[in-house]
This record gives C-alpha cells, structure tokens and sequence, in this order.
C-alpha cells in the first residue's frame, strides 16, 4: 500500500467517524465539545509556531507563518463563538 492510498484512508476514516460522533452529540453538549476543538486549534498553533520557527528554508517559514495566522483565527473565532454559546445559558436580569 502506498503512502497515498494510506493518507486517503486516514482522511476519509477521520471524515466518517467525525461525522457519525458529531450528530450523535446532543445540542447541551456543543459548547464543552466546541471548547476542547478550540485546546486542538492551540496545539496546531504551537507546531506552526515551531515550523515558522525552524531553520528551514524560505518557503516552509512562509507556510509556518501562514499557518499561525489561520490557527489563530480559528482559535479566536472558536472561543468567540463558544462564548456566545455560554450566554444562551446564563440568567437574563429583568
């Protein structure tokens, strides 16, 4: 088996079984779920951090740096919105 033919079956597991556990998750449940995604998103902001940080050469430092951008969009968004989420449940004064 090559190590395409590996990567795609990876992928498309990964597709499946996020798919399958994501619909079975009950709606309570969206906001701790959403919250342990945005820890995943800070982990992939640290390894693009240590790619970006690497002695490699030019174009691997670009993707780095491009990669700590859109992670941390993503890490933003994600608390943003779980926060928004929070609100739904807390008390209206009034």
């Amino acid at each position: 088996m090559d190590v395409f033919s590996y990567l795609l079956f990876i992928l498309m597991l990964s597709v499946f079984l996020g798919f399958e556990l994501i619909n079975k998750v009950p709606a309570t449940l969206h906001t701790p779920l959403m919250s342990g995604a945005n820890a995943i998103s800070g982990i992939t902001v640290v390894g693009a951090v240590a790619l970006a940080g690497s002695g490699n050469a030019d174009l691997a430092q670009w993707f780095g740096a491009g990669a700590v951008a859109l992670a941390s969009i993503n890490v933003v968004g994600g608390y943003m919105v779980t926060d928004r989420m929070l609100g739904f449940f807390k008390k209206r004064e009034g």
